[in-house]
């Protein structure tokens, strides 16, 4: 069980990282108009971005991290996990991006967590 959620954690991790990685080349981009820059500049843009390219790459190993945890225990017991992705996208952001994580997502953030704790102890 040990492994399994050495596994889960590094499918947590590693989505996270993803979203942080797409977060920071959008950042890089800057806010997309399809009506000044055209659609298929823009998803050009988007899609051949370092950034994005390495954010899709370490979103598809978190994927296959996934199925690999999920070859090993319930759906309903690994799913809930990635939840805990939201945590750390949130505190990278609050400290890294300089974003505003009020009170009320901090009380959304904690029950995510209080439930990933009773999930983890079923």
């Amino acid at each position: 069980m040990a492994l399994t959620l050495l596994m889960i954690l590094f499918t947590v991790t590693t989505n996270a990282a993803a979203q942080i990685i797409l977060k920071t080349g959008m950042r890089s981009l800057g806010p997309l108009s399809v009506a000044t820059d055209g659609l298929v500049s823009t998803v050009f843009s988007v899609l051949f971005n370092p950034w994005i390219l390495g954010g899709l790459t370490v979103f598809a190993i978190s994927m296959a991290s996934h199925l690999a945890v999920l070859s090993r225990v319930d759906l309903s017991f690994a799913y809930p996990f990635l939840s805990l992705a939201y945590i750390m996208v949130a505190a990278y952001a609050f400290f890294v991006f300089g974003e505003d994580v009020g009170v009320i997502r901090m009380a959304g953030y904690a029950l995510i967590c209080a439930g990933t704790v009773l999930i983890a102890f079923s």
